[in-house]
């Protein structure tokens, strides 16, 4: 049995109503990065989802405030700068609030998308980011991908400039390998590495999540819910819509038939809990170590309580292998695409 049902429902409730900002645990990430344990990935209130209403946004942003999520992570490719601008516009009166993690690196322009991570650029990024978000300091700075064509150690040397004259406090890398991870950490006290880790992808336990450990990186991560899989409500609709899912190979075919049906158990598991999918999904995640916080994004100010209320959730030894057992990562589907990554092709663990 889950131990947690007997106490569950009430507690969702009342973060559902009325959210409690001081109830939610910090976790402590990296030499000295406290934040929630829960965080809000705001890409999709730019890109990648759909049209977005910024008015919306900026409510979900408080909804997500009001709840105790203090990481909010953005990036300065995300809309162009659009995303920053909104979170800059979202926390007028509540930077104190927020934990504020953006990264460079990815640049959009009129010929695409291309990786940059020179040293020369870093600075001039930062000072643009700082402009857009409103504020004199950045409180999470990541490298959003290594730049192949430039030493990763150069550019997180140019990133611990920045700490050192104020403008960031806390630094991390995005998508790394772990020998990537290595030498950030040799040239820069590198505070989290950033990926795509779910029960959809579990790739990273086989490489960087011990990686990270042992050189006392936190691990912060992206899409836990499975790109919304995870919550048992995607439509055939969610899907075509959506850039990140309508070119991603676990959302269709074989690949998706197979996952909908570990979604399905999923499901029921979660239902004997009276908690969603979707936050027995971050529950497990958060069972992983005191060193991982995700950052599930949404645009509904009641989904982002409900992806709150997961960080009240305990699952027990037992628990973890029901889990294990019901939904094994051998019988999820499909590599993903994720731009500039450096794995993207599912293993066979």
């Amino acid at each position: 049995m889950f131990c947690y049902k007997s106490q569950r429902k009430s507690v969702l409730d009342l973060w559902i109503a009325v959210g409690d900002p001081g109830r939610m645990q910090p976790r402590h990430l990296g030499p000295d990065l406290t934040t929630s344990a829960i965080g809000l990935g705001c890409m999709g209130l730019s890109q990648g989802y759909g049209p977005a209403d910024d008015d919306e946004s900026v409510r979900a942003i408080h909804r997500a405030l009001d709840a105790g999520i203090t990481m909010l992570d953005t990036a300065m490719s995300y809309g162009q700068g659009h995303n920053e601008r909104l979170i800059g516009r979202a926390l007028a009166g509540r930077r104190e609030q927020a934990v504020i993690a953006t990264k460079f690196g990815i640049v959009r322009g009129e010929d695409g998308v291309t990786v940059d991570g020179r040293p020369e650029h870093v600075r001039g990024y930062c000072e643009a980011s700082l402009r857009r978000l409103g504020t004199d300091v950045i409180d999470v700075y990541y490298l959003h991908r290594v730049d192949p064509g430039v030493p990763v150690a150069e550019t997180a040397g140019a990133m611990a400039g920045l700490v050192a004259d104020g403008l960031v406090r806390h630094l991390g890398v995005s998508e790394a390998t772990p020998a990537q991870l290595e030498q950030a950490a040799g040239a820069a006290p590198i505070s989290a590495v950033q990926i795509e880790w779910s029960l959809l992808w579990r790739g990273p336990e086989t490489d960087i999540v011990p990686a990270a450990r042992r050189l006392g990186v936190g691990l912060v991560t992206y899409s836990p819910l499975g790109r919304g899989l995870l919550t048992s409500t995607l439509t055939s609709e969610a899907i075509d819509e959506s850039d990140f899912r309508r070119h991603d190979p676990r959302f269709h075919g074989t690949d998706l038939d197979r996952n909908l049906r570990q979604v399905a158990a999923l499901r029921d598991l979660a239902a004997g809990l009276d908690v969603t999918p979707g936050q027995l999904a971050l529950a497990w995640l958060l069972a992983q170590g005191p060193d991982v916080v995700p950052i599930p994004g949404s645009r509904r100010p009641d989904r982002i309580a409900q992806n709150a209320a997961a960080a009240d959730i305990r699952l027990t030894d037992a628990d973890l292998r029901r889990l294990e057992d019901a939904v094994p990562r051998s019988d999820w589907a499909g590599d993903r695409t994720s731009f500039a990554a450096a794995v993207t092709a599912r293993d066979s663990g």
